[in-house]
């Protein structure tokens, strides 16, 4: 058997146009399109195992995503030099590849990541996002207090079940640990909340958002969003803020990489996670 070898790549992507991430036949995605490159480069077939580390929906953002793929030894020789450039050429302007790099075999870009981080991007201003920006900024229609903004997130950090804000998956646990949930206001005026956690279960960052901008404007009290961590299921009141507001900027994973057959096996064991 010929020798295969393991690559992590790291992607950006703007998610406009793509219905997400996960390969669907009659819809353009993200997987989709990157394996059409590599098939067009090493050979149809040639790279398999395209595993990924967040499967994000329709709309989603993302300027730190990885996965990773298999691939012959010898076709990895054949191309190591020049493949970056070679997808640069043949993938669409709203994706790119922006490192790959060879990974010991142990390495798995979804049950190896330590923790995801994504960024949600929110304006007030009276006159909405600026044309530039609109694909990847929520205009609110409310003016937005950053001090009960911060109220409302320091409630959401820490290990809970967070059922009210999750799509519930048979057989799937809605308990994560958020270790960062914050929100800062930029100089040019627009908002970003950062959220950090092991995993997270099926739109729970925009419904996290959602409860939090309906503190943030007044409409509910600071309060709020933590309290409906005492639901056993999904919350009816909580809306999921819109999908193009939202970025996966970061995955992190072990320093040391004798770690990664360790991290992900516990990975497995607590839980299996799912699409953002």
């Amino acid at each position: 058997m010929d020798e295969r070898i393991r690559l992590r790549l790291d992607v950006a992507y703007d998610g406009t146009d793509f219905s997400g991430w996960a390969a669907q036949p009659t819809r353009r995605t993200v997987a989709g399109v990157l394996v059409e490159a590599l098939d067009l480069v090493l050979g149809a077939g040639t790279a398999t195992g395209l595993t990924v580390a967040g499967r994000t929906d329709a709309g989603v953002h993302a300027t730190g995503q990885v996965c990773h793929l298999d691939l012959p030894a010898d076709g990895w020789r054949a191309h190591e030099g020049g493949l970056l450039r070679r997808l640069a050429r043949l993938l669409p302007g709203d994706v790119r590849v922006r490192a790959m790099a060879e990974v010991p075999a142990t390495f798995d870009a979804r049950f190896s990541a330590t923790f995801r981080r994504y960024e949600y991007r929110v304006t007030d201003a009276p006159w909405g996002a600026e044309p530039l920006r609109r694909h990847e900024i929520l205009s609110w229609p409310r003016a937005l207090d950053l001090d009960r903004l911060a109220v409302a997130s320091a409630g959401l950090v820490g290990e809970h079940d967070f059922a009210a804000y999750c799509r519930r998956k048979e057989n799937a646990t809605t308990l994560r640990e958020v270790t960062r949930l914050d929100w800062r206001r930029e100089p040019d005026g627009i908002l970003v909340a950062t959220v950090q956690a092991d995993a997270f279960c099926q739109a729970m960052v925009r419904s996290l958002v959602g409860a939090m901008l309906v503190a943030g404007d007044g409409r509910r009290p600071v309060r709020w969003p933590a309290g409906l961590l005492s639901r056993r299921e999904r919350s009816s009141e909580v809306t999921v803020a819109p999908a193009h507001g939202l970025t996966l900027v970061a995955v992190g994973y072990p320093d040391d990489p004798a770690e990664y057959a360790g991290r992900a096996e516990k990975t497995r064991r607590l839980r299996v996670p799912a699409e953002t």
